[in-house]
């Protein structure tokens, strides 16, 4: 990170985070077990939580949308939403349950989401973000940030994206995720949006040379090592999605090759650590299901891999499952030129 973007972010009177590794807000993913699961493996990684929108923290159940374990820190909460004064009000309870950051969902281009007037849509609508950054911002302490597309629809040309982060930037926000690809809003599937407008990280990176008093993280088809120190070369981090879930040991693989060697020891280390936490969540009435529906690509590539998620797949649904089924399932897979460890069933 730069002098000047440091100086950014010290601005805004906080701590700045480390933001070289982040893992995407993932809808019916990124739960509360899926971030302690991620944490197994990535100790250095900013994390978020899925969308959650201002009008279920104002109305829900918050301890249920909102509760996280300490371990799960730093630790980002993504809000949905395009009423400032919703938005300055869940911020606020945000911050009281321990978040150590607020981001705006400007991205997501699903059509319930759409219906309700956020995400990708209020793209189109800079002066209404910038309206709910200074909301925010004056109801709470923490860094409030916007993730965003390049673009929406036929407005994806460089001055859009330009005009839209200098508005939302002169309301406060230093920190812009940018999910490189534009959305449509019309047409399109959030899956077929994940992978049919064509990535242009060269606007992120003009922009980023362009603004270097703000902080950009780098979203959108980045799975190696070597992508990601290419993106930090013009950007301050980068943000993994989709290849975090569904091959968890790449996060492993890019914390160690940022931050150096550390936790996990290995794949099965991480199954022991997530068989002692179901352990403690089953007290809590929490099915084993819930937990471990994350866990089924850890050990993609590996002899065994398919033994483990079938084992995990028809074992998790039944009521009796319990933390020992980690355990068990994980014995079936040998690591390359190791012996498959002991593990002992809680």
């Amino acid at each position: 990170m730069s002098d000047e973007r440091r100086r950014a972010c010290a601005a805004d009177g906080h701590r700045p985070l480390d933001r070289r590794l982040c893992v995407a807000p993932m809808m019916d993913w990124t739960d509360r077990h899926c971030r302690y699961f991620h944490r197994q493996l990535a100790p250095h990684a900013l994390l978020y939580t899925e969308m959650i929108t201002a009008a279920a923290i104002r109305h829900g159940d918050r301890e249920r949308l909102l509760g996280f374990d300490p371990a799960e820190r730093p630790l980002a909460l993504q809000l949905g939403g395009s009423d400032p004064a919703e938005l300055a009000f869940a911020a606020r309870i945000g911050e009281a349950f321990g978040y150590d950051e607020i981001d705006l969902n400007c991205g997501c281009p699903s059509p319930r989401v759409r219906k309700g007037a956020f995400g990708a849509a209020l793209m189109a609508e800079p002066e209404r973000v910038a309206a709910c950054i200074e909301a925010m911002r004056a109801a709470t302490r923490l860094p409030v940030t916007v993730k965003c597309r390049i673009g929406i629809d036929d407005c994806d040309d460089y001055p859009f994206l330009r005009r839209f982060v200098e508005l939302v930037a002169a309301a406060g926000c230093r920190v812009f995720v940018v999910h490189a690809r534009k959305a449509w809003l019309e047409g399109l599937s959030p899956k077929e949006n994940r992978e049919i407008p064509p990535l242009r990280h060269d606007l992120l990176r003009r922009l980023a040379a362009e603004r270097p008093d703000l902080l950009f993280v780098a979203n959108g088809g980045i799975r190696t090592p070597a992508e990601v120190r290419d993106h930090l070369a013009h950007v301050a981090g980068v943000m993994i999605g989709r290849e975090a879930y569904q091959n968890p040991w790449r996060l492993a693989e890019l914390d160690r090759a940022l931050f150096g060697p550390g936790a996990p020891v290995s794949r099965h280390e991480v199954v022991e650590r997530m068989a002692a936490y179901a352990e403690r969540q089953a007290a809590r009435g929490v099915p084993l299901k819930a937990i471990a529906r994350h866990m089924l690509g850890l050990f993609n590539g590996l002899p065994g891999a398919r033994a483990w998620r079938r084992s995990l797949g028809e074992g998790m649904i039944r009521p009796e499952a319990g933390p020992d089924l980690l355990l068990r399932a994980a014995s079936r897979v040998r690591l390359p030129d190791a012996p498959s460890p002991e593990l002992t069933p809680c």
